[in-house]
């Protein structure tokens, strides 16, 4: 009886780490291939005024390259504004940045001597846009010319509230693996919001570029660690569509080592229990349907499923292997033992700056989930703040 009653359990914790990985997107492409994409009536000559909003905390060393991307957008200059919000920073990019663009009319500053958090930055810049419609970028990013287009033209659809370009991590042939790692995760991500935004909506928008109704905006609270994501829910769970458009892209350095990278995961997946916390009647496929099934599909089992999953695999495994005879779940368990041990050959190579593109997929897969398991004890320990800690970027 105990036996049968692991070897189900482990069987369904297969499967359900299966399906959260690559079950999902399967049976994603199958509905697509089924239903037929999601209609979309997005309008290439449709030419709203946008704002641009750019938090930026002591990002001076990036601050010159991102203002040229911006005034080089292909976009009428007429139309897009552009809001930098350097509240709190003490690296005089607030008086750089009043001192060589403060006659320009497209250009428009919003400091503050106190740092309140990227969210409450946001909160507060809302208050200043008049604009139809607000995009948000980050500093240290740039967005390809045509973005602004691109994002705005699905606008012209009046179910679209909000609209997440593609982020896109630039890496280089000796990059460490943090940052081959991140690449090849946000390919895949940028993969299954694609068949996300053909079935019905992506469930989170990437806040490196993103854009919604300036109307549709609600106040979000200031301990919010996800700002995109609960932005981009919330609008979804009104009713609204959040499309995806990988032909509007922000270009980013992936982060400068595994160290920072790990900062910055935990702290998302932190954000990621808040969010689920939340957003309980997302919960509730009986009301929102696709959006829901989404939801869960893609965030929470990513979140709060999978990443717990995997100890007990590991642990019903060993227990199978001694319990049962035979050579199934024994060679199975040596399987498990040489994935774990070349994720952990990958963390050897990757302190000494050694890439070995082999261990890209077990390093970064366990690290991934690893950071997932630290997150929730974050955030179970309790989140004071909404305030990010800055993470080293790659030059």
């Amino acid at each position: 009886m105990i036996q049968l009653f692991l070897e189900s359990l482990f069987w369904l914790l297969i499967f359900l780490v299966f399906y959260t990985y690559l079950g999902y997107g399967i049976f994603l492409w199958f509905l697509v291939k089924i239903r037929g994409k999601k209609k979309s009536r997005f309008n290439a000559n449709y030419q709203p005024e946008v704002t641009l909003v750019i938090p930026a905390y002591n990002e001076m060393n990036c601050l010159a390259e991102k203002v040229q991307n911006s005034l080089t957008l292909n976009y009428p200059a007429h139309l897009l504004k552009i809001l930098f919000v350097t509240e709190g920073s003490t690296d005089g990019s607030t008086e750089w940045l009043q001192q060589q663009y403060g006659s320009n009319e497209r250009i428009s500053v919003m400091g503050g001597a106190q740092r309140r958090g990227k969210i409450e930055a946001i909160n507060l810049a809302m208050q200043q846009v008049h604009s139809p419609l607000v995009i948000y970028t980050d500093a240290n990013t740039n967005l390809n010319p045509d973005a602004i287009p691109n994002i705005v033209r699905h606008f012209a659809d009046a179910e679209v509230g909000a609209v997440s370009g593609e982020k896109r991590i630039q890496t280089f042939d000796n990059e460490a693996a943090a940052g081959a790692g991140e690449g090849l995760y946000w390919k895949y991500e940028s993969f299954l919001k694609k068949l996300d935004t053909d079935l019905y909506s992506v469930v989170g928008a990437a806040g490196e570029l993103f854009a919604i109704r300036t109307e549709l905006y609600e106040h979000v609270e200031k301990d919010t660690l996800l700002d995109d994501f609960m932005i981009s829910l919330r609008i979804a769970s009104r009713g609204f569509r959040v499309v995806y458009d990988p032909e509007a892209y922000a270009l980013e350095r992936p982060s400068f080592s595994i160290g920072d990278e790990k900062k910055r995961k935990v702290r998302i997946a932190a954000g990621g229990f808040q969010s689920i916390a939340r957003l309980p009647h997302l919960l509730n496929i009986f009301r929102y349907g696709w959006l829901s099934f989404q939801y869960i599909s893609h965030r929470l089992m990513r979140w709060a499923v999978a990443p717990f999953a995997l100890p007990l695999i590991f642990l019903i495994n060993l227990l199978l292997a001694l319990m049962t005879e035979g050579w199934f779940y024994p060679a199975l368990f040596i399987a498990q033992v040489g994935f774990y041990a070349a994720a952990m050959l990958g963390y050897y190579f990757e302190n000494r700056k050694l890439r070995i593109k082999a261990l890209f997929v077990p390093y970064y897969f366990s690290f991934m989930n690893w950071c997932a398991i630290l997150g929730y004890f974050r955030y179970k320990n309790g989140l004071s703040s909404g305030i990010w800690e800055k993470v080293r970027r790659a030059q």
